[in-house]
């Protein structure tokens, strides 16, 4: 059995200023990568949660291929009734 590693649940607003932040400073930078890495221990995140945020703005803005945000609502309830 895998140990499930703790996921903090960060507020709205922050996810929201680390993708503003992200995308206001990207130019900076040789990677997204290294902007991932610089920009995240301002916001006391991880370089992969402030890429996951990103990545999520993308797909709501319809830049990237996925599930929006509001698909990702609808589908979790369904997903839990049937797994229950």
């Amino acid at each position: 059995m895998t140990k499930q590693r703790f996921t903090p649940a960060y507020p709205a607003e922050l996810r929201e200023r680390g993708v503003r932040l992200f995308r206001e400073n990207r130019g900076g930078y040789a990677s997204d990568r290294a902007a991932y890495k610089a920009i995240a221990p301002k916001l006391g995140c991880s370089p992969d949660s402030l890429r996951v945020w990103c990545q999520q703005a993308e797909r709501d803005a319809g830049q990237r291929a996925g599930l929006t945000s509001a698909e990702k609502d609808r589908s979790e309830p369904l997903e839990r009734h049937w797994s229950e």
